[in-house]
């Protein structure tokens, strides 16, 4: 499966929100969409979900214009969507339902997922009863229940401790194997990098950056070194000004060109003790930092 969002245009009213936006998501892998808050995220998830409709452009799925009908989606949002007044298996049961399963698969479904996920004992509680971390996953359930084709999770760790997440986490790489397409929101940089295989980054409404996450750091300039040493004077010493101490205690070797590393990797490990030394790459952070502007608007 290949999702495709190309060209989106939307304005509300005389403000344009997107610009031709355009990325692809494919199934068996993670995507994430990125960008400060009012870059687009969250109006561009909508057009996809045909929440609203675009004022131009075409949501499709290989290759052709998606059909709602034949297409699931789970969709686990920032903003959670549940009544915390109501027992939790009769809403998880009237979601699912709503979404065209029967009352059996149904309840199948949603207690495999409530015994997935470690949340059982809560089926005829109130969701008000439950922790922020719980009431979390009991959404996940109505995003999952239904084993829809295309999975969107917005801020998804948000409230969890770290037990849960990486209960999450495992869910999550279930349903990439599954080959499904599963679309990551999120501002929590190490969760995106550690999922996706591609990224879009948003910058007021159009998109800055688009690709695969490896070839994205690939592209970067080769031509600095990081050096981890129990012994960092001597090298400070020997690469005077081109040498300097980041954050994390490592050293960073600014190199007059990439053509030098080799040479300059095998000299760093020949006369000193050293022990790592590697080309730099950016993280996504920085990348995010770099492309996804400081100028936002409403999304």
């Amino acid at each position: 499966m290949i999702l495709e969002l190309r060209n989106i245009e939307k304005s509300f009213g005389d403000k344009q929100v997107l610009t031709g936006v355009s990325f692809k998501a494919e199934g068996g892998k993670a995507f994430g969409l990125l960008g400060r808050n009012g870059a687009g995220k969250t109006t561009s998830i909508r057009i996809l979900m045909n929440v609203f409709p675009a004022n131009g452009g075409e949501v499709l799925m290989d290759g052709k214009p998606i059909d709602y009908d034949k297409v699931g989606f789970g969709y686990l949002p920032e903003e959670r969507g549940l009544y915390p007044k109501k027992i939790i298996i009769d809403q998880l049961i009237y979601f699912a339902e709503l979404k065209g399963m029967s009352r059996r698969k149904a309840i199948e479904s949603i207690d495999y997922w409530l015994e997935r996920l470690g949340m059982m004992e809560y089926r005829n509680k109130r969701l008000d009863t439950l922790s922020k971390g719980n009431q979390q996953k009991i959404q996940l359930v109505t995003a999952l229940a239904h084993d829809p084709e295309i999975v969107i999770l917005d801020e998804p760790f948000s409230g969890l401790d770290p037990v849960n997440a990486m209960l999450l986490k495992d869910v999550v790489k279930e349903q990439i194997a599954k080959s499904k397409i599963v679309l990551f929101s999120s501002h929590q940089m190490s969760y995106i990098e550690e999922f996706c295989d591609s990224i879009a980054i948003l910058n007021n409404g159009r998109v800055a950056l688009h690709g695969d996450l490896h070839d994205i750091k690939r592209d970067y300039p080769r031509d600095r070194l990081v050096v981890r040493t129990e012994k960092p004077d001597a090298i400070k010493a020997d690469f005077g000004a081109a040498c300097t101490v980041g954050e994390n205690g490592a050293l960073m070797i600014q190199l007059r060109s990439a053509d030098e590393k080799k040479a300059v990797m095998s000299r760093l490990a020949e006369k000193y003790d050293i022990d790592e030394v590697k080309v730099f790459e950016p993280s996504l952070n920085d990348i995010f930092v770099e492309y996804a502007g400081d100028a936002p608007k409403e999304d």
